[in-house]
């Protein structure tokens, strides 16, 4: 298997953190030298290691930003 090349061009911030120091983090991620495309994951904490995640284009992110803008999450409490 080909080795996956990565580089983080924005940390935009981080969603959260796990009890062994992972953080679900949203950056700008450059996969194998492609153009940067937004990116959820974990990250283990000096980013050398990576979880499952979802990357999502420009259009993309700001379709999920209108649909969770649509969402009461007072009603959730």
């Amino acid at each position: 298997m080909a080795e996956l090349k990565y580089e983080i061009t924005e940390h935009i911030g981080v969603i959260g953190e796990n009890t062994r120091g992972w953080s679900k983090e949203l950056n700008l991620v450059s996969w194998n030298e492609r153009e940067p495309k937004y990116d959820i994951r974990d990250w283990a904490p000096d980013h050398s290691k990576i979880g499952k995640g979802v990357t999502l284009s420009a259009d993309e992110i700001a379709s999920l930003k209108d649909l969770l803008a649509g969402i009461d999450f007072d009603s959730f409490e």
